[in-house]
């Protein structure tokens, strides 16, 4: 899965074949899974706890969404890069 970004040790990634949701990203420890937490970012530019599927502890999970809310521009330009559209959803 193409990697976006690593940060306090997670990588933050997308899931192929995802586009058709609203744009996300999936962070983990090691092996990437469809599994792992989950953030959608939201249209004012922060983020959201989709699912905290990796168990990652309260107070590194809150770094994480600081972090992808810091990066939503970057985010939404990768995003358009690998899956080839000029739309997002939210």
């Amino acid at each position: 899965m193409p990697q976006v970004v690593r940060f306090l040790g997670y990588i933050i990634y997308f899931w192929a074949h995802e586009e058709n949701e609203p744009i996300h990203v999936h962070v983990c420890k090691g092996r990437p899974s469809p599994n792992a937490t989950k953030l959608w970012l939201t249209k004012t530019g922060g983020c959201i706890v989709a699912s905290n599927g990796s168990g990652i502890p309260p107070r590194e999970l809150r770094e994480l969404t600081e972090f992808v809310s810091a990066q939503f521009f970057m985010i939404c330009a990768k995003w358009k890069e690998f899956f080839v559209t000029d739309e997002i959803k939210f």
